[in-house]
């Protein structure tokens, strides 16, 4: 197994060595544990949270503790064994609801709300927009949708959908 090199995160303590760690795995209650090279515990019922989630998803993930507090910054996830990496990143897609969008099937406005139904990978969605204000331009073929009630859905790639919805989504980009 490899370690990776990792910043700890601790407000009272500016010269805190930096955490290694050593393994990441799940308990039978399907806790994410963390181990940590020159910790006899492992820490438990561990959570991660993306501090950039759209614009560097594979770097700079906070690990908490039970409590809430940061333990760890991991700055990118190619220092962790593969095993550790296959945990954490079906950690964070399960934590997030982020369905990526290949085919836009149905659109319509009424009343400054535009309903959009979609392909996704993971399924059929119908959702509603109010505007350009719920549309995040991420580069100029990508971007995040915010539905009415919060979630987002990844459009990643603008020129792979069919002409008649990239013709509707002009207006955003």
């Amino acid at each position: 197994m490899s370690a990776g090199q990792e910043t700890s995160r601790n407000a009272d303590d500016e010269n805190v060595t930096p955490a290694k760690i050593e393994r990441i795995e799940r308990n039978a209650a399907g806790q994410l544990i963390v181990h940590l090279i020159g910790r006899d515990e492992p820490i438990v019922d561990v959570t991660a949270a993306r501090c950039f989630p759209w614009s560097v998803p594979e770097s700079y993930i906070s690990l908490r503790d039970a409590d809430g507090k940061e333990f760890v910054l991991i700055k990118t996830l190619d220092k962790l064994d593969q095993a550790s990496r296959r945990i954490l990143n079906d950690e964070l897609r399960d934590r997030i609801f982020n369905p990526k969008i290949t085919a836009i099937t149905d659109h319509k406005s009424e009343f400054g709300v535009t309903s959009i139904t979609a392909e996704t990978d993971r399924g059929r969605v119908t959702f509603q927009i109010r505007g350009s204000d719920d549309v995040r331009i991420l580069s100029a073929k990508r971007a995040l949708l915010r539905d009415i009630d919060g979630n987002t859905y990844e459009l990643v790639d603008v020129t792979a959908l069919a002409p008649k919805a990239r013709i509707f989504l002009e207006r955003y980009f």
